[in-house]
């Protein structure tokens, strides 16, 4: 049997290698090539040619294009926002939204216990959707809130809205600020079809412990994929039964997600925000990342000198507006003239120093805040970042410069910021008259592997300065180094 199968795969062999002959010797054979034989030949071609392209490219193909899903790029509208909250505290807390979502691009939803009193209708930034029954599911904590179980289920009520072309669903506080289009960015890094649970922990040593290392906390908001919360909202209801022992709303979500397998996915831009007080050291010293969310902004100072807290989180938001991949990302440039080290936190404030200031010191955050428990033990005090004090005695700080405006056109933006004078502080010649920083800057446009391999900026101080200083901002070269040339 075998031979006779061998022989009627070598005269089929035989016949196609004589009709490719026929076909490459027309001279010699030019009678035998008829119109069948000729439409024949060329079918067995071309398979034989797209078999052969499509063998080559996955063997030359590059990994990276083999790997990549492929899909139009995420945006605004694919991001569905829930928001948890209460008829008692949402009155006061709905001014949030309004800084970072915009009704016609945002699709947000406010999950309430019950219709707040005073429905603000047609103005309202997010719909309004009151929670289902949670009273089945057990609350055994001693102190603590059953209405953590109520927050907890947005996660399966807001999936089983059945909202379309969804890919991502994002949870938040309602004192939670989001960067929306730098959340846009930082997920797009993600396959949305894949199960992705993305989010960061606290800044507190000690929340972290009494809570997890590993669990994104739900001030500082978190994501999820579409297909991870398909998943998640179809077991969630007989994942509550196992934890009525657990305090939070966000516990119970990283409990449920753990079942099924799934661990978190840091992402350095979600910021709980678990300290008090003067939030300046963190903000001057973000990490090189894009800002995602600020949490408890009810907590801390205002961030800029002579406003409110809503009056300067706006003033926040018209650098934002302008170049949101941009806000806080830190750049450090020097001066070696006048021996001078310039720490510029884009959009916000610009520190100078008088003498060589290494950067990777620079990177540590100062310590202005207060922990987020008033128990003045040491765990306390502990924070999961690098810090460096910031000396009692203000003549000894950085001259720090606020930002004042900032306009952009088709060649990029000018900030501009003031100095925040402190009285009686003597200061080195080269910076005593100064007054006024601007700085010059391309909007930050990265895709989505560069924000997998980001790289700080470079900053040079363009011309002699008396009370006025010009900046500019630029790519770094490929060998730069951000140091003090001596």
């Amino acid at each position: 049997m075998y031979q006779k199968i061998k022989r009627k795969t070598n005269s089929a062999c035989k016949a196609i290698r004589f009709q490719y002959l026929s076909l490459s010797l027309p001279s010699v054979m030019p009678r035998t090539l008829t119109l069948p034989r000729f439409s024949a030949l060329l079918l067995i071609l071309s398979v034989f040619l797209n078999v052969y392209f499509l063998f080559f490219f996955f063997l030359h193909a590059p990994p990276t294009v083999l790997s990549r899903y492929t899909s139009s790029p995420t945006t605004r509208r694919h991001i569905v926002f829930a928001i948890v909250s209460s008829s008692r505290s949402w009155s006061r807390r709905e001014p949030y939204l309004r800084l970072w979502c915009s009704p016609a691009s945002t699709r947000v939803f406010a999950f309430l216990d019950r219709a707040p009193t005073d429905p603000s209708g047609d103005r309202s930034v997010a719909t309004v959707v009151v929670s289902g029954d949670t009273s089945r599911f057990p609350y055994t904590l001693k102190g603590g809130l059953r209405s953590a179980i109520r927050l907890a289920r947005a996660v399966k009520e807001v999936v089983d809205r059945g909202e379309p072309n969804v890919r991502w669903f994002v949870f938040g506080d309602d004192d939670t600020v989001f960067f929306v289009e730098n959340l846009v960015r930082t997920l797009s890094k993600y396959d949305h079809d894949r199960w992705f649970y993305v989010g960061s922990n606290s800044e507190s040593y000690q929340q972290n412990a009494k809570y997890s290392f590993e669990m994104a906390f739900g001030g500082g908001g978190f994501a999820i994929s579409h297909s991870l919360a398909t998943a998640l909202a179809r077991v969630f209801d007989s994942c509550l039964m196992r934890y009525g022992h657990l305090y939070g709303s966000d516990a119970r979500v990283f409990a449920c997600v753990a079942e099924l397998g799934v661990g978190l996915t840091h992402e350095p831009g979600f910021h709980q925000v678990d300290m008090r007080g003067n939030l300046f050291g963190m903000l001057s010293a973000h990490p090189l990342s894009p800002l995602v969310s600020l949490h408890h902004l009810e907590a801390a100072d205002p961030i800029f000198p002579n406003m409110n807290k809503t009056q300067a989180l706006e003033h926040l938001f018209e650098a934002v507006n302008v170049d949101p991949a941009r806000i806080l990302q830190q750049t450090v440039c020097y001066d070696s003239s006048h021996s001078l080290t310039v720490s510029v936190a884009w959009g916000y404030a610009i520190q100078v120093y008088a003498g060589n200031e290494l950067l990777s010191d620079l990177l540590s955050l100062q310590k202005t805040f207060m922990p987020w428990r008033r128990s003045g033990s040491i765990e306390a005090s502990q924070f999961m970042f690098n810090m460096r004090d910031n000396p009692r005695d203000k003549c000894k700080r950085p001259t720090v410069f606020f930002l004042e405006s900032v306009v952009s056109n088709s060649h990029g933006s000018s900030s501009n910021y003031t100095r925040l004078n402190v009285e009686n502080c003597s200061k080195a010649d080269a910076i005593k008259n100064l007054e006024q920083i601007r700085v010059f800057s391309q909007k930050l446009e990265l895709d989505a592997d560069e924000l997998k391999a980001q790289r700080r900026q470079c900053c040079e101080i363009l011309q002699s300065f008396d009370d006025s200083m010009t900046i500019n901002i630029r790519r770094c070269r490929d060998n730069e180094l951000i140091s003090m040339n001596i």
